[in-house]
């Protein structure tokens, strides 16, 4: 399986994240939510992201607001290098991207990387946010199919660590949806032991 091959499996698995934190009068996704689905499935596939700062410009930015009329902070422009890495082969693929971030004087770089990485993610995998999005006909039609070619997998597996190594495999919105549950539910007691289903 080529590092391409690898990388297409998590875009097909991640398909929309709803926004979870309110700040600054609008809403996103935090890099929490977005590395707590990407990360299992790089995991499973072996690969790892390697991210590298090429360049930082440092500007002082003045100016007032009701609580201070005289704020001082940091507006740090990052330019980074994201390179994807499979751990099997050493197959790469190298990305540039750059971030802006503003805030307090040591914290204007942590902010830029941090609002780097996640944007990074979320446009390198076409991964909606927006609730309309997310929830139109199109993606409702792509995530339902996505879900019943899951229950066909579970549904041919011939043995317990089968199962086990599929259900590793799925994506947090598949694993989460009822249809998958059930039906995972419904083929792992086929392979219960006699004593195991009395419990």
């Amino acid at each position: 399986m080529s590092i391409y091959t690898k990388l297409l499996e998590i875009q097909k698995q991640v398909i929309g994240l709803g926004k979870d934190k309110a700040g600054n009068n609008y809403q996103y996704v935090t890099g929490t939510k977005v590395l707590e689905h990407i990360k299992p499935i790089m995991n499973k596939l072996g690969i790892i992201l390697k991210q590298e700062v090429l360049s930082i410009d440092n500007t002082r930015q003045d100016y007032a607001t009701k609580s201070n009329p005289n704020k001082s902070e940091i507006l740090s422009k990052v330019m980074m290098k994201f390179t994807w890495v499979d751990c099997e082969t050493g197959e790469k693929d190298e990305n540039l991207f750059g971030a802006n971030g503003q805030n307090d004087w040591d914290k204007g770089v942590g902010s830029a990387i941090t609002y780097g990485e996640r944007y990074f993610l979320l446009k390198y995998f076409h991964i909606a946010t927006d609730e309309d999005d997310i929830d139109n006909p199109e993606r409702a039609k792509e995530f339902a199919e996505l879900v019943e070619k899951t229950i066909r997998d579970i549904n041919v597996c011939k043995d317990k660590p089968k199962l086990t190594e599929l259900w590793g495999k799925l994506g947090a919105d598949v694993r989460a949806n009822e249809k998958v549950i059930a039906a995972a539910k419904t083929k792992g007691a086929e392979f219960d032991t006699p004593s195991e289903k009395k419990k």
